[in-house]
C-alpha cells in the first residue's frame, strides 16, 4: 500500500469514529428554566445506559434555538414557542416536543414579603415594572423603594413575562431602567431577590418554591401545580424541547425518556408540572 493510500485510510478510519462518537453525543441546550430538567434528567439517562452520552448547558431559550438550527447543539430547551422571525432565519423546520408545565412566579424579598405584600394584581406588577409604582407604601408595604428586577435579552422567561404582563415583548420597562437590574437566568433573579430587602422578579416556578423568596399570587389566584395546568394562574406557560428537524437516534432516545414516565417523575420532583 503507498503512502497516500494508507493516509487515506487514516483519514477514513478517523472520519468514521468522529461520526460515530457525535452520533453518540447529544448536545442541549437553552432555557435556563428548563435547565434542572434537563440536567437531572440527563444524569438519570446516561445512567441507566451506554449508548449515548447527553450534555447539557443553559444559555437562555434564544440561544438553544439558534445553536440547534446552526448545528451546534441536538437539542434546545425552551421556555416558549419558536418565534416568527427565528423561523423566517432558519425555516419552518424546527420540530416541537412538549416537556412540561411551567408558571412565571413573581416574588419579593421577604422583608417585603413579612411586611404584607403578599399579593399583587396584574395591573399593580405593570405598573412597577413600568415605573409608574416607585415605592411599596403604594401596594401596601414599607415605605421603601422598588428595586425592580428582569431577565437578560434572549430569555424565553423575559419575552413571556413582557408579552403577558407588560403588552409586548418589545415593551419597555422603565422601572428597571431606572431603579433595578438585569440578571442573567432565573438562578441569578433569585440571587438578586434574597439579596435585597426591597426586591421584585419573576422566575421560573421550580425556583420559587423553596421558601427563600416571597412567592406572590397574582390576581387572587398563587401559583401551585393545580393552577398552572388548570390556567387559573395567569402567568402559566408550557415548556419545549425542540430539534431542528427529525431527531437522531441519540436525540430521540433521550426525548423518549424525558417525555416517558421516569422523563416525567424526574420533571415533578424538580418542581416542574408534567404533561
Amino acid at each position: 500500500m503507498s503512502r497516500t493510500s494508507a493516509l487515506i485510510l487514516i483519514a477514513l478510519i478517523f472520519g468514521a469514529m468522529a461520526t460515530s462518537m457525535a452520533a453518540k453525543d447529544v448536545v442541549v441546550s437553552g432555557s435556563t428554566t428548563v435547565l434542572p430538567l434537563g440536567e437531572t434528567a440527563a444524569e438519570a439517562f446516561n445512567a441507566k445506559q451506554s449508548d449515548y452520552h447527553v450534555s447539557v448547558s443553559g444559555g437562555g431559550t434564544g440561544a438553544g434555538i439558534t445553536n440547534i438550527a446552526e448545528g451546534r447543539s441536538s437539542i434546545a430547551m425552551a421556555s416558549r414557542e419558536v418565534t416568527a422571525d427565528e423561523e423566517e432565519k432558519y425555516g419552518k423546520n424546527f420540530k416541537e416536543f412538549l416537556a412540561g408545565y411551567d408558571g412565571i412566579c413573581v416574588a419579593v424579598s421577604k422583608q417585603i414579603f413579612d411586611a404584607g405584600v403578599k399579593a399583587l394584581t396584574l395591573d399593580q406588577v405593570k405598573k412597577i415594572y413600568s415605573g409608574e409604582i416607585t415605592n411599596w407604601n403604594q401596594v401596601g408595604g414599607p415605605d421603601k423603594d422598588i428595586y425592580v428586577i428582569a431577565r437578560e435579552d434572549g430569555s424565553g422567561t423575559k419575552d413571556t413575562f413582557n408579552e403577558d404582563v407588560m403588552g409586548s415583548k418589545a415593551a419597555e420597562t422603565k422601572g428597571v431602567d431606572e431603579h433595578g437590574s438585569v440578571e442573567t437566568g432565573n438562578a441569578g433573579v433569585k440571587t438578586a431577590i434574597t439579596g435585597s430587602d426591597k426586591a421584585i422578579g419573576y422566575l421560573g416556578y421550580s425556583y420559587a418554591t423553596d421558601g427563600k423568596v416571597g412567592l406572590l399570587s397574582i390576581n387572587g389566584v398563587t401559583p401551585s401545580p393545580e393552577t398552572i395546568k388548570d390556567g387559573s394562574f395567569k402567568l402559566a406557560r408550557k415548556l419545549y424541547m425542540y430539534t431542528f428537524g427529525e431527531p437522531m437516534e441519540g436525540s430521540e432516545a433521550f426525548l423518549d425518556f424525558v417525555l416517558g414516565a421516569e422523563g416525567q417523575a424526574i420533571a415533578q420532583k424538580n418542581g416542574f408540572i408534567p404533561i
